[in-house]
């Protein structure tokens, strides 16, 4: 599905995918962006179920870690 972007930044949510996710008139969207693409996750009432498992085979907390270390190298702590 193609849609375009108005000159103000605008764009229109096919209709097949406003119903198949539920996003009706007021509906919240996050814009999650890798560096690699652009997600659109609609929000609901509950937003941290709605994002949970989004990072999932990403590593992240072996990431986490290596920044920490990084961080104590930086700061002249070695643990």
């Amino acid at each position: 599905m193609d849609t375009s972007v108005t000159q103000r930044g605008q764009t229109v949510i096919p209709a097949k995918i406003r119903k198949r996710y539920g996003i009706a008139e007021g509906a919240k969207l996050v814009w999650l962006d890798d560096g690699k693409s652009i997600k659109v996750v609609p929000v609901t009432e509950d937003p941290i179920k709605t994002l949970r498992g989004r990072g999932k085979g990403k590593k992240l907390v072996s990431r986490l870690l290596d920044e920490r270390k990084r961080d104590r190298e930086r700061e002249g702590r070695h643990e």
